[in-house]
């Protein structure tokens, strides 16, 4: 654009803000030129890290940890691209499910940096000092499972038959697969772990719950045209988002977990008090967020290919 027309645009651009353009145009003469370190905010960034033991290798945990956290913002940020727009094209779909599909890649391979990253010695010093906080209490994860699916689909397999589209969100709720890992099986009772997150976050998990019900990446996709529907390579890029975060991710965390925790005679609690094992392992989980585009034996042998 010419000098002319780009000061005209901006004229236009304020004009409709109410914004005197003058005014605009001379807090320019005042301002300072942006800086990588002011627009990263990297100082504050930096100082995010506080330790809570003398293990060197705590620091690891928090900071590889953190990254995964900033993560799962930019694959909600990515998801609210095809959730929250009236109209999508198969192209847009493909090109925002590419991008997320390659942070949870990210994100699976980078369990390397704390499976291969810390002395298990040191791990299982600094670890006992973390309970109750787990893994399990990251509420961005949560919130992309509710972006990502029907709800039916999160519900724990033993309980959905008690659940269908009458039921409320809060009872849906008290059902979702991840509420086992947070009670006592024999008392129904909820561990200090599952109260302590409830507290900070099921409030904006109903919310979340009920403001993606009806655009979640399933119905999403099910409201495209049908012939769109049947676009094989959108329906592989559904496939490989579901086996990545369902299959690839949870078995790179459970390989983890393994490494410290396992043993030959006794498998150690996880911080949070859950039997890992079984809550972790995509095979007893049985998450599925699009169960409709895999062949009976796929779904058979979840968590098995």
């Amino acid at each position: 654009m010419e000098r002319d027309e780009i000061l005209k645009a901006i004229e236009e651009k304020y004009d409709k803000l109410g914004v005197p353009v003058d005014s605009m145009l001379e807090g320019l003469l005042w301002s300072t030129p942006i800086t990588y370190w002011d627009y990263i905010q990297t100082d504050t960034l930096l100082s995010l890290q506080s330790s809570r033991t003398t293990q060197p290798d705590e620091m690891v945990f928090i900071m590889y940890h953190q990254v995964n956290e900033l993560l799962f913002k930019m694959i909600l940020w990515e998801i609210d691209q095809i959730a929250k727009v009236s109209e999508i094209t198969a192209d847009k779909f493909l090109m925002h499910l590419g991008r997320i599909s390659r942070y949870f890649d990210m994100l699976c391979n980078s369990f390397d940096v704390m499976a291969d990253g810390m002395e298990p010695d040191q791990y299982l010093k600094f670890r006992n000092t973390l309970t109750p906080a787990s893994g399990f209490q990251s509420a961005q994860y949560r919130k992309i499972e509710f972006a990502s699916t029907e709800l039916i689909n999160l519900i724990d397999a033993r309980h959905r038959e008690a659940i269908d589209t009458n039921s409320s969100f809060n009872h849906a709720y008290e059902h979702l697969y991840w509420q086992a890992a947070g009670k006592n099986h024999a008392t129904g009772k909820k561990s200090t772990l599952l109260k302590l997150f409830e507290k900070k976050y099921k409030a904006g998990f109903i919310d979340s719950m009920q403001e993606y019900n009806e655009i979640n990446l399933s119905k999403k996709f099910k409201q495209l045209p049908k012939d769109v529907q049947l676009n094989q390579e959108l329906i592989e890029a559904m496939r490989n988002y579901d086996y990545i975060v369902n299959v690839k991710w949870v078995m790179a965390h459970y390989n983890a977990a393994d490494k410290y925790l396992g043993g030959k005679d006794k498998d150690l609690e996880a911080t949070g008090g859950s039997s890992w094992r079984k809550y972790m392992h995509p095979k007893f989980q049985r998450r599925i967020f699009f169960p409709y585009l895999w062949s009976e034996e796929e779904l058979k042998n979840w968590g098995t290919f």
